[in-house]
This record gives structure tokens, sequence and C-alpha cells, in this order.
């Protein structure tokens, strides 16, 4: 990932011409590169998801009662109520109105993506139950479709950002719908020739999944290389509510965990699923909404730069944590 981000940033100073003529590539504000690339990260995923892990979601309910309230009835107003704090009271003389709000609209849409594919990675770093991840990340795609749209739009309108709702909604057919519908019936067809085709053609995907993950930080970052060389400390100043907002909701999700006294298992990556990010999503929209060079797709993408190091941290965390609980525990018994 750092390897792909300073590619992009070298690549955005040395051939500006080539990545400019690759920004021009549009449908209706849709940026092509971005939004194929994009589904060849997310339809691996995608096909991952089991209707019947879902009906047997109630069998734990705590855990996903958690990640669904930090993910949808938390964090975006969390997010919100940070970037207000930050860019209109802690920032207001080092930032313009005009790209505060911009930086404001990035981190909420970034806010009102929860994470889905790199949830696997988290969970497994922790050792988390990989079918109850399976059982939050398909919950959480299903109310996705319905709730990306009118949550993002109802956030950007109480921070009185413009809202292009037919792009908005156009942004959620293309990078939610779409694919979860495609993934849905490949794997539907796939297991008509049994369980290891299925298995088989979605570890066959997960290379060029990666790949693309990584190609597309590589333009995001050549993108905006003259930004954030020009202007380095726009990147530090979206970069410290991004920090707050994901260092204090993981801490609040980790509290109520412990109320709730959820196992390991479980406590770990429903923690790290309501702290981390769809940021492939929000990048997406953003430029979709605001284009490609705005301060919100900036924002976005600082995200990426922020949010890789942040998890690991957490992941370090959680495993350091369950260490010691669990050689007290050996101790005491």
């Amino acid at each position: 990932m750092a390897l792909a981000i300073a590619t992009g940033v070298l690549a955005g100073l040395i051939a500006p011409e080539a990545l400019a003529s690759l920004a021009t590539l549009e449908v209706s504000r849709i940026n092509l590169p971005i939004a194929v690339l994009i589904w060849f990260m997310i339809l691996p995923m995608m096909m991952q998801i089991e209707w019947s892990a879902v009906r047997s979601v109630g069998r734990q309910p705590k855990g996903l009662m958690l990640t669904l309230l930090i993910n949808w009835l938390i964090k975006p107003f969390s997010m919100l109520a940070v970037g207000i704090f930050f860019f209109e009271y802690v920032f207001v003389d080092w930032v313009e109105p005009a790209s505060a709000e911009s930086y404001l609209a990035g981190m909420i849409l970034l806010g009102v993506a929860p994470c889905t594919a790199m949830v696997f990675v988290w969970s497994q770093l922790v050792r988390g139950d990989p079918n109850y991840t399976l059982v939050q990340v398909t919950i959480n795609d299903l109310i996705l479709i319905v709730a990306f749209a009118p949550i993002a739009g109802l956030l950007l309108g109480i921070s009185d950002i413009p809202v292009p709702w037919d792009t908005l909604a156009l942004s959620t057919l293309l990078y939610v719908v779409l694919p979860l519908l495609a993934g849905m019936g490949l794997r539907r067809w796939l297991l008509q020739h049994g369980e290891q085709r299925l298995n088989a053609t979605i570890a066959s995907m997960r290379p060029l999944s990666i790949g693309s993950l990584l190609i597309t930080v590589t333009l995001l970052f050549g993108f905006q290389a003259k930004t954030m060389i020009d202007a380095p400390e726009v990147v530090v100043i979206i970069a410290i509510p991004l920090l707050v907002q994901t260092y204090g909701i993981f801490f609040l999700a980790w509290f109520l965990a412990a109320r709730l006294s959820l196992p390991p298992t479980i406590a770990g990556p429903a923690c790290l699923i309501g702290t981390s990010n769809f940021f492939e999503l929000a990048v997406a929209v953003a430029i979709a909404l605001f284009g490609l060079h705005s301060g919100a797709a900036l924002a976005t993408v600082v995200g990426v730069l922020v949010e890789v190091p942040v998890m690991l941290s957490l992941v370090w965390w959680v495993n350091r944590f369950q260490t010691r609980r669990a050689s007290t525990v050996s101790r005491t018994s």
C-alpha cells in the first residue's frame, strides 16, 4: 500500500498529462477507470455473501447489534460532528470556508460508507469468527443499498452542502446495488457446479481484487499529487479529525462490546468493522458528486492514507489486549 501511494504521487509529478487524460474519461460524472477498478475490487467480496448465514444471525445477535449501532446510528453523525468542530471552529482561521465545506463533504461520505472487503482482512488478523464476520458484512451491505444515499444526502444537507441527488443515486446503483446483484448471480451460477468451484473462483479473483485496489490507490494519489506536494499542511489538517474520529469510534465500540460481554472472536471484528470505512465507495462517490480534484475527493483519499496504519495499530491493540487477558485468566485459574 505504501509503495502504491508513493508510486501514485511520483506519477502525478512526473506524468501529470497522462493522469489528466485518465481523469477526463467520465460518463455522467462517473470516472470510468475508477469505476472499473472498484468493480474488480468488490465483486469477489459480494460473491461471498451467503443468505443462509443471514438466517442464522439470531443465534448471537449482540455482535450484530453493536455493528449496526456503530455503523448506522453513531458513526455517520459523529463524523459530521467531528468535521464541523474542526473545520468550523478549530481550523477556521487556516481553511477557507469553501474548502472547509468540501473537506467536510468528503468526511461525511467516509462516515456513511461502512467497510466491506477489508473487514475480512481485519477479522483474520484478530482471529475473529469468519462466519460471523460474513454475517456482519452481509447485513451491512444489504442496509447499504437503501441507507447510503438517504443518510449521505441528509448529512450533506444539514451541512448546507448542495446534493446532486441524481448523481448520488446513480453512484449508489453503480457501486452498491449492481455489484451486489452481480455477485449474487455469479455465486448462484457457480454453486450449480459445486461449492468447490465457487471457492476456487473467488480465490482466483483475489489477486485481481488486490491488484485493482493498489492501482486505484496509485491513481487516486496521482490525481491529488500536486495538492499534496504543494500544500502538505492540508493533508495534515484533514488527517487530524479523521484520526480523532477513527480512534474515538473504535474505543466507544470496544467499551460497548465489553458491556455486552461479547466473546473475543466477535468483539474484535465487530469493533474493527464499525471503525473501518468503505473508502473505495466514498472516493468514487466524492469524485462523481464533486469532481476528481475537489476537496471532497482529497479528503476521501486522505482517508485511505490514514485508515491503513490506524487499523493496523488497532489490530495490534486488540491482539495485545486479548493476549494479556488470556494470560491473566491462565494465572488465576
